[in-house]
């Protein structure tokens, strides 16, 4: 699967936050115009308190950053030869013929939702199956579409008799589709997981790598930006920079030990965060850090076991690229995770996906697949949307008529807490959140129904730490 033609996803993110910055602009005069008319017409205290309630609603119900109508179709194409005929009847999904699954497919349910009247102010979803396995899977507020059910782990009850489905302040329209989309078991592969950051392995792929076969994971990037938690204890802003990026290195070498990954096949290469599209642009000129004062990336190095050519500490794309390929040839992976060049819109990640296919292009060892993921979204910061430890629906896709192989892995409550515990020691989740966002998740508790992570009050807690984690096949052989 490719990018398409077109605007480049990182300028279609960059679109779409500017038209919703405009049009709360627009919002924002309007309703100040509103209200001074209404203090002219009624009293000087009734504008106060209008903008009050107002401010109140939209933290509660419309700070979502959500650049789709609810009313619009997820659009998906999967392969023809998936689909699986079932029917729902008396509230229960029945196929027509025996699965025959082995435990490595990915079930995927098409649904038509429509939202009831608290749909719209409370998040609507869907409960699937019944006692201890039962799982929510939960949509946009107003949801009235197509929509795409995960679902992983419940395959054994579809086949044995029926899966219970039911509308959670929504109804389920029509007849479901359901597609069973079979993989190898890559648990049992070499697995090389890029991350442009560290914890970027862990958000997308820990339940995975914590039990392939052999596991290496690479990280491209020391992270250091973005460290005003560490001037706040009294260090300028490039020292403050330099420590989080050393401190990030560190965590990129040692939490995946938590999952018996050898310390050996944990590397960090140390460019700098948010210059690797300036690297590619000009892929022999050194670019250095944006906010650390330096262009040297051995600082962020010093953990690694083995010898790169990145290692004179010059931040370039073509030393990018010749790390990349010696590992590369050492680890010989059989299947690379990396990001998504179409569901994921971050700088880096889209750079970090486009060095590694050109650092394939003529080596000798070619992976058996590259699988993608998205810690990002264009359309929906919220996604995965619902609380920790339900499943993870499809996220929105509303254009486009690309071949989708969704690939889920299952992944047990154990295995759900040892995750959160790996994400706990990343020194980038750590640090309190703003107090906006504090206190707009107060409101959203009380008013919206909505319930933050116990593991943490990161939001990348509640995301992340699922009962599934969601790739999809970008090549394979």
């Amino acid at each position: 699967m490719q990018p398409r033609a077109g605007v480049p996803a990182v300028s279609r993110k960059q679109q779409l936050l500017r038209r919703h910055r405009r049009n709360k602009r627009v919002a924002l005069l309007v309703g100040l115009v509103l209200l001074v008319a209404v203090g002219v017409l009624v009293a000087w205290w009734v504008p106060l308190l209008l903008a009050l309630v107002a401010w109140v609603a939209h933290e509660a119900w419309f700070a979502d950053h959500l650049f789709y109508s609810p009313a619009q179709d997820y659009r998906y194409r999967f392969p023809d030869d998936c689909e699986q005929p079932v029917r729902l009847r008396e509230g229960r999904l029945h196929t027509e013929q025996p699965l025959l699954l082995d435990g490595t497919e990915t079930l995927i349910l098409q649904v038509r939702l429509k939202s009831s009247w608290l749909g719209r102010f409370l998040d609507p979803g869907v409960f699937l199956g019944s006692g201890e396995a039962r799982d929510l899977q939960t949509f946009e507020r107003g949801v009235n579409g197509l929509r795409y059910l995960n679902l992983g782990g419940m395959g054994a009850a579809l086949d044995e008799g029926g899966l219970a489905l039911r509308g959670h302040r929504c109804r389920l329209l029509g007849e479901p589709k359901l597609w069973v989309i079979r993989h190898p078991d890559y648990r049992r592969q070499r697995v090389m997981v890029i991350a442009p950051h560290a914890d970027d392995a862990e958000l997308a792929a820990y339940g995975l790598y914590s039990q392939a076969e052999e596991t290496w994971i690479v990280t491209l990037t020391a992270g250091e930006i973005e460290a005003e938690h560490y001037q706040q204890m009294g260090l300028a802003p490039a020292a403050a920079a330099q420590l989080k990026g050393r401190l990030r290195a560190w965590d990129s070498i040692a939490v995946p030990r938590w999952a018996g990954v050898a310390e050996a096949r944990c590397v960090q290469l140390g460019y700098f965060c948010l210059q690797l599209p300036a690297m590619q642009a000009a892929p022999d000129q050194p670019v250095g850090s944006r906010e650390a004062d330096t262009s040297d990336t051995r600082p962020f190095r010093q953990f690694n076991h083995q010898a790169l050519p990145g290692d004179d500490g010059v931040p370039s794309w073509n030393n990018l690229l010749a790390d990349l390929r010696t590992l590369i040839a050492t680890a010989r992976p059989q299947v690379i995770v990396l990001p998504h060049p179409l569901l994921d819109p971050h700088p880096d990640h889209l750079c970090a996906q486009q060095a590694v296919v050109e650092a394939l292009q003529g080596l000798d060892w070619q992976p058996d697949t590259l699988l993608g993921y998205a810690n990002h979204l264009h359309d929906n910061d919220r996604w995965p949307m619902g609380d920790t430890g339900t499943g993870v629906a499809l996220p929105p896709v509303t254009e486009g008529d690309d071949l989708w192989l969704p690939c889920s892995l299952s992944l047990d409550p154990r295995r759900q807490c040892d995750k959160a515990m790996a994400l706990g020691m990343m020194h980038d989740l750590q640090p309190r959140p703003p107090f906006k966002r504090r206190l707009r998740r107060v409101l959203q508790r009380l008013l919206a129904g909505r319930r933050g992570s116990t593991f943490g009050e990161n939001e990348f807690f509640r995301k992340a730490v699922r009962r599934h984690e969601l790739l999809w096949v970008v090549k394979r052989k």
